[in-house]
């Protein structure tokens, strides 16, 4: 979807579950995820993560890791 997005002209960022998870507050529903990515995404210091091009994709469906 990055891909598509980029193609029209967008600029998606990424960010990657593992660097939002200390911004959940209570248990897990869309509504709290949502807000955690959204205090995550106004930190100045969070790290975005580069979609995969479509032979990096390629590559991981040939071997899955787990």
């Amino acid at each position: 979807m990055a891909r598509k997005l980029e193609e029209l002209g967008h600029f998606p960022k990424l960010i990657s579950p593992q660097f939002v998870r200390p911004f959940v507050k209570s248990n897990k529903n869309d509504f709290f995820d949502a807000e955690a990515i959204c205090e995550a995404a106004s930190r100045p210091s969070m790290r975005f993560v580069q979609p995969r091009t479509e032979s990096q994709q390629a590559m991981r469906a040939l071997h899955p890791i787990r």
